[in-house]
């Protein structure tokens, strides 16, 4: 089924070196921009970390420390992928766990101020681990009929994250093809930051999710013990969420 868009959506996908949102980096982007009118443009890129690649990442997907040394880093290519992004739904296959969250960090590392939490996200392996749980090669399979030969490749896993969706507005027909209603319909979390260490509670106040201060609302918290603001900031937190923390802070004048 054609997507019913009336912006454009952005199909990503991130290979990187780890799994770690706060320390990990981007080595290789692909993206997919389909318009309303249905004309598509892609993009894959290599990036050069800064760091070594381990071994067990070169082992998922095949890319080594040479392989990227003379590519441009994120901060070189931040602005561009963020003007591609910026009025864009966004979509990936795990992409609100994982994919969203790094690029996240990339951008606030490479002082590029794009607000992806605007967007409209729509994670293709939540609708499908909803209906079926399996993997996006089962996935791939079983609604388009295919073999992914090119897995853990950004470009091949993005263009199937495409196929794969299309697909699953044509075998259920209580998904509506709206990108509001996929956004919402893919997302398990009440998150206020991507990292899920701040999220909403049943009244939509803003709560920590971890530690000593757990459910407990952040305003109180920081109006309470404002030294647990600068704990954080000291911390081993990911950007994102210190940057969500200093916006409460701010706007709450605690």
């Amino acid at each position: 089924m054609k997507l019913n868009l009336t912006t454009p959506i952005v199909f990503f996908d991130l290979e990187t070196t780890g799994v770690n949102v706060s320390h990990d980096r981007i080595v290789e982007i692909c993206y997919l921009k389909v318009w309303p009118n249905g004309n598509e443009t892609a993009r894959t890129m290599r990036i050069n970390p800064e760091m070594h690649i381990p071994e067990a990442a070169t082992a998922v997907h095949g890319i080594h420390d040479d392989d990227v040394a003379d590519c441009p880093t994120f901060k070189m290519v931040a602005k561009e992928v963020a003007k591609d992004f910026e009025g864009c739904d966004i979509a990936g296959f795990n992409s609100n766990r994982f994919d969203v969250p790094l690029l996240a960090e990339e951008f606030l590392r490479a002082g590029v101020d794009i607000d992806l939490t605007r967007h409209k996200l729509i994670d293709v392996q939540v609708i499908y681990h909803k209906f079926e749980q399996r993997t996006l090669s089962a996935a791939y399979r079983f609604y388009c009929g295919k073999n992914l030969e090119d897995a853990h490749s950004a470009e091949g896993d993005t263009r199937a994250t495409y196929e794969v969706l299309q697909a699953q507005l044509d075998k259920y027909p209580e998904l509506q093809n709206d990108m509001g209603f996929l956004s919402e319909f893919s997302s398990f979390t009440n998150n206020v930051d991507f990292a899920g260490r701040i999220i909403y509670n049943s009244n939509r106040i803003e709560v920590f999710n971890f530690g000593k201060y757990k459910d407990q609302p952040v305003v109180q918290v920081l109006q309470r013990d404002p030294s647990y603001y600068r704990w954080m900031m000291d911390g081993d937190f990911p950007l994102n969420t210190k940057q969500v923390l200093t916006r409460i802070k701010i706007m709450n004048k605690c």
